[in-house]
Formats: structure tokens, sequence, C-alpha cells
């Protein structure tokens, strides 16, 4: 085996494995595999330490031989955001799992960042309690939801996971543990929490500026009730009339959501992969295998390509109510008579709730503006586009995903981009890459204008200043 070029000495790619294995166990470190990879940049190791210790060991080994570390949870985002610059070990946290035991009637609950979090609220639903997150990717871990900044339905009431984080523990590039707010075990009384401004700027980081071991959030008693009201929408001025009606109505909704189709439209037949889409990492050619384990790779759970509406066919609007049976009966009701004839009233979510509007191939987009300016926006990229585009999220709050064809070509992809930044850029908002084939992420600024930049290169200086940690995965290439 030949001596590694990334700064390694004349230590050797076996005896990083072997010392991989000797820090996290022999069936736990290996060579990377055809589907580990970030955003199309494939690792050279994956390594699933047992516990903090052994992630800060092998933290400390990358210090040491200058190799970079990519954190993964469950890898249902893997493919968001930029590619990073190389990837030599993947750090992945399945094993930095597990519910903090605390009392039924604790307001908080301490996780570790590799649980996924369908477990954690199975774990907090025998006790009639929940964590207010409801993020679309299935199997995500808690710690995938932080770095990825990910948000569901929920985020209109409780706000984004960061927003409800208590406390949160990491290990910067070092292997040193970093402690923000307060931890379950120390949190009394319902003091606010102190020193969460760095932990913060961790959420959306993607692994940039450290590896998550564990978040403290706020438990929810579970709701006695939850209903939908359901109304259908034609067009994006609609939806900005309803919304304003029902957020004036004082109604107190959970969550308002919409979908809005590419309705109108024919049909756009099977995107035809874009340059690169079939190709593995440096563009050669994809073998059987890697074609199968990028097809059956969590990051592609929950994002099928759906089939299209019929012509003509309506979006719709939906507001979650939840809270005591009475008292959501009367709002349902209210609600009801402020949509008029055509709204319903259902037990359980649309099919749509909680899914992305795009598939496999996509280049998906995350607008987010004023809701009072949403419609202008959605407008400005079906403008750009030529056609409308499937719109589906948060539509009370501003937040919104799009898919654009992974077909369409790299200049036009980059001139829709511009063309809707441009007029987000008055409005206070910006649209961003969350996901796009590798021809497309190669040539486009998939942050747009982030105003957080400064920041976050501050703290980079601080927790990452050699830059192993995802380098080139933040805003402005950190």
């Amino acid at each position: 085996m030949t001596a590694m070029s990334t700064g390694a000495g004349s230590i050797g790619a076996t005896e990083i494995t072997q010392r991989l294995a000797a820090i996290c166990g022999p069936s736990f470190a290996r060579f990377a595999g055809a589907a580990d990879e970030v955003a199309g940049r494939l690792a050279r190791w994956v390594a699933v330490p047992g516990g903090p210790r052994a992630a800060a060991e092998v933290l400390r080994l990358a210090a040491r031989h200058d190799l970079s570390v990519v954190p993964r949870g469950a890898g249902t985002k893997i493919d968001w955001g930029a590619a990073p610059a190389r990837v030599d070990i993947m750090l992945d946290t399945g094993r930095l799992a597990g519910v903090g035991h605390r009392p039924a009637a604790s307001p908080v609950v301490e996780v570790g960042a590799g649980t996924p979090l369908r477990a954690v609220q199975a774990t907090l639903e025998r006790t009639g309690r929940r964590l207010a997150l409801d993020p679309p990717s299935p199997g995500a871990t808690l710690g995938g939801v932080l770095a990825a900044d990910e948000s569901g339905p929920l985020r209109h009431r409780h706000g984004t996971a960061c927003e409800q984080l208590v406390g949160l523990r990491w290990l910067d590039a070092d292997g040193e543990l970093v402690s923000a707010g307060r931890s379950a075990a120390e949190l009394a009384g319902a003091a606010p929490p102190v020193g969460l401004d760095l932990g913060r700027l961790l959420c959306g980081s993607q692994g940039g500026l450290g590896v998550l071991v564990s978040a403290t959030l706020r438990a929810h008693t579970l709701p006695p009730s939850r209903v939908w009201v359901t109304r259908p929408v034609w067009s994006p001025l609609e939806v900005h009339d309803l919304i304003r009606a029902v957020l004036a109505a004082d109604l107190d909704p959970a969550a308002v959501e919409l979908d809005l189709p590419a309705a109108g439209s024919p049909p756009r037949p099977p995107a035809a992969p874009a340059a690169g889409a079939t190709s593995g990492p440096g563009g050669r050619p994809m073998s059987a295998a890697e074609a199968s384990a990028r097809a059956n790779h969590p990051a592609m759970a929950g994002r099928r390509a759906a089939p299209p509406p019929p012509r003509g066919s309506a979006g719709e609007l939906a507001v979650l109510l939840e809270g005591g049976r009475s008292e959501v009966a009367e709002r349902a009701e209210r609600l009801l008579a402020l949509l008029g004839g055509t709204a319903s009233l259902a037990p359980d979510a649309p099919a749509w709730w909680r899914r992305y509007p795009f598939a496999p191939g996509d280049t998906a987009l995350r607008v987010e503006a004023p809701a009072a300016d949403l419609h202008a926006a959605v407008y400005a990229l079906r403008d750009a586009a030529g056609a409308p585009l499937s719109v589906r999220g948060s539509a009370g709050l501003g937040v919104v995903h799009a898919a654009l064809p992974g077909s369409l070509p790299v200049d036009r992809v980059a001139g829709i981009l511009a063309a809707v930044r441009g007029v987000l850029l008055t409005r206070r908002g910006r649209c961003v890459v969350v996901a796009a084939p590798p021809a497309v992420r190669r040539e486009i600024d998939v942050w747009g204008e982030a105003a957080v930049i400064p920041r976050l290169r501050e703290a980079k200086e601080h927790l990452d200043p050699h830059r192993r940690l995802a380098p080139g995965r933040l805003p402005g290439g950190l």
C-alpha cells in the first residue's frame, strides 16, 4: 500500500483503517463503499465510534494526519448543500444514540445526536409527550435534522429544532467536547438557557463546525385532538389572501401548509439524466453496484417521483389545529366558515403533508420570504422557469420548496436562480439550492446571499481553524 498523499506522512491507508478499528472496534471501521459519498464526493474511510470519547479519538487521529472529517447521521440529507472539498473520514454517528431517562413530567429531554427522530417520538409517546419536530425526511436522526436545519409543518407554532434547543454538546475539530446551554440533567426551573449563540451556529452547518454529540430540547404534552382543515386553491395570489385571513382570525394554527402542483401544464416526460447524474465521483462512469447503492440510499427515501396531477387540477391549502377536543372543534368550525363552502375537515393529514415536492435528480430549491411576499416569489419562479412548478411547504411562514427538472441545462438553472434571487433580494428573502445533479452543483452558488457568513467565518476560525471538518460545505466555501 502506498503512503497517503494528504498530509498523513509515511502512514499508509491500511494503517489508518487499523487505527480506526482500534478506536471504534473491528466491525465499525472500514474503507468507504459506493454509497459513502457526501453531495457526490466519495469518502475514503467510514468510522462508527461507540460514544463521544471514541468520536473524539477519531477526530484526534484525523488532526494528527491532516485528514478531513464529515459527520453522517442516517444519510437522509447527505446529498444536500455544497459538496465538500474532500472527505477522508466519514464519521457515522449511529452509535451516538439514546434518549436520556427523565421523569415523565420533565419539560425537557436529552437525545443522542445519532438517535432516529421517530425512535425519540416513540419513546416519548409512552409518557404522553413528544418533540414538536416533524421533518419530512424518513428515518432522519436528531443530529441530521439539526445539522441540515430541517423543519416540518410544526415549525409554524413551535419554531425550528434549533430554536427549540435548551442545550447542545458537540466535539470540535481537535476532539474537545464543547457544551452550550444546559443538559437535561443540569436544567432546573424555567431559567432561560445561556451560551447557546455559538451552538446554534451548528444548525445548518452540515457538520462544518463540529460533530454533534447530544441535544436537549423541550418536550411537549401530546395534544388530545388534531384536525386538518383543507381548501382547494388555484393561484399564489389566492393563497396569499387566504393565509392573511387565517392568520388574522386568532385561530392559533399549529401549521399552515401549501401544496401547489404544476397544474395546467402537460405532464413532463421522464427527466433525462443530467450531465454527471450517472457518473461516479470524479466523473467516471458509475458501475451497476454504485447505481444500485445510490438508488437505495437513505437520501432517496421519501423523494420518489409522484404521478403528475391531472391537467387543471387545484392545489390545496391545509391548516392543522391542535389542542383540547372542544376548543379544537370550535376553532375548526370558525375556520371552515372563514374558508368557505369548498373547505373540508378531516382527522388525517393530506397525502402530500410532510413530503418534499422534488424527486431524485431534480434541482431542489428552498424559497424563504416574508409570508406577505411569498406569492411574488412563486410568481417570479414560474416566470423565470417559463412554466408552473411544483411548490410545497410552510406558506404560513413563507418557507416553501420547489423542484426544477433535472434535465434543465445548467445555464437555465443559473438564469432561474438569478431571476428569483433578484426578486427576493428586495423582499428580505433568499433562495437556496437544497440538492442538485452534480453538473448543476459544480457550476452554481447553492447558497446565494448569506448574511451569516461573517459569523460563520468567526466560528470556523474558533472551532476548526485548520478547516478539517467538512471543508467547503458552509456558505462562502468555508
